[in-house]
């Protein structure tokens, strides 16, 4: 097989969550470019839907699915429908997340499990769902999971030790379900980015000018600097890897 089939997604079906904006979206457009057949699920449709229509005028196919991760019925219903649509699943990006800045001091309870509640209890809940629809067919496949920088280190100057909590969360529970799920040809690995502008970023602008002096490569990432990552682990390229929380942070975590 030559390096660039190794990369092809021809043939395979994918699901991503998180994808009417920022990381998820990007990624869903890099996966319809590498060949895949998609489901694009996210709590609001009519973002899904434009980019459906964009990926269909493109010459891919997407099914935009309205889901909750925070609820296991619509997350049960959201994995049902993608493998009715597309005939199966071979990838799934768990990769729906929020954040908030407010001092833990201050904080109440009920923000703290808002954060849980999408960031890891969603990531289960889907990962969960993929994985038995993957043993129910029998052929493997690639779970992702959208974890972060923020789950090896604790930002400063900003106050979000919810996100960091709930994303060192995401690290471990990926590499359980790594061990778990490897009987039945799984894989499931983490992606950790760094300072990525999107959606949830760029109300920080308090924040920018003192982030970028501490990242070696001197400035914010893009979310398309990224894909190539996602690619990566939902390809045959990465068909021994497995466990692994991959960190892409412009060098931040370095010093």
């Amino acid at each position: 097989m030559s390096v660039m089939e190794l990369f092809d997604l021809r043939g395979k079906r994918a699901l991503v969550t998180g994808a009417s904006s920022g990381i998820g979206r990007s990624v869903a457009l890099a996966y319809v470019e590498a060949g895949a057949e998609l489901a694009i699920a996210a709590r609001n449709l009519d973002t899904l839907e434009v980019l459906a229509e964009e990926i269909a005028a493109a010459g891919g196919r997407a099914v935009p699915i309205a889901c909750d991760v925070t609820r296991q019925d619509q997350v049960t219903a959201m994995v049902a429908r993608a493998t009715e649509q597309l005939g199966g699943i071979d990838i799934a990006v768990c990769n729906a997340g929020i954040v908030s800045v407010t001092p833990l001091l201050d904080m109440p309870l009920e923000e703290f499990e808002r954060v849980q509640n999408t960031n890891v209890i969603g990531v289960f809940l889907t990962a969960q769902a993929a994985a038995k629809a993957m043993v129910g067919q029998g052929r493997g496949g690639s779970i992702i999971t959208t974890a972060s920088m923020s789950g090896r280190i604790v930002n400063i100057p900003q106050q979000v030790g919810h996100y960091c909590t709930s994303k060192a969360a995401v690290i471990h529970l990926t590499k359980a379900m790594a061990v778990e799920f490897a009987p039945h040809g799984i894989r499931v690995n983490s992606i950790s980015p760094g300072y990525i502008m999107t959606e949830l970023v760029e109300p920080l602008a308090q924040y920018h000018r003192l982030w970028e002096p501490k990242i070696p490569l001197g400035r914010i990432g893009r979310s398309e600097e990224l894909t190539g990552l996602y690619l990566y682990l939902a390809s045959a390229a990465s068909s021994y890897m497995t466990g692994s929380d991959l960190v892409i942070d412009g060098g931040y975590c370095l010093p």
